[in-house]
């Protein structure tokens, strides 16, 4: 049973494994799911016969699939162009940065890790 509900989640959720991986461009990917995910929504509302059903399941799909996509959307990016992540203010040490002592700059040592617990 627990295989059962994992394949059938990824059938759906799995950008590589569900229908939707045939669709190159992964922003009209991402507004296709949402589209489907606004029609389940609905569906669900008139199924429990509420409005607010239909806005708390809209409101909680919309959130699901857009954390979903950004995830996959930087799986990608870091696959296919880590380098896009090497700018980053924090993929720097911050003891590779300057260090000032009396407004001068001190040199460190390149070789120095830094760190009190090496």
């Amino acid at each position: 049973m627990r295989q059962f509900v994992y394949d059938s989640w990824n059938s759906v959720m799995d950008a590589e494994k569900n229908p939707l991986r045939h669709i190159p461009d992964l922003q009209t990917r991402h507004m296709v799911l949402q589209i489907l995910a606004w029609m389940w929504a609905t569906t669900f509302a008139l199924w429990m016969g509420s409005i607010w059903a239909f806005g708390i399941s809209t409101i909680a799909h919309l959130f699901i699939i857009a954390a979903i996509v950004v995830t996959v959307g930087t799986f990608e990016t870091a696959k296919r162009r880590p380098t896009f992540f090497s700018n980053f203010p924090t993929s720097t040490p911050s003891r590779a940065r300057s260090i000032y002592i009396d407004g001068k700059r001190v040199q460190l040592d390149p070789q120095d890790k830094g760190g009190e617990h090496e």
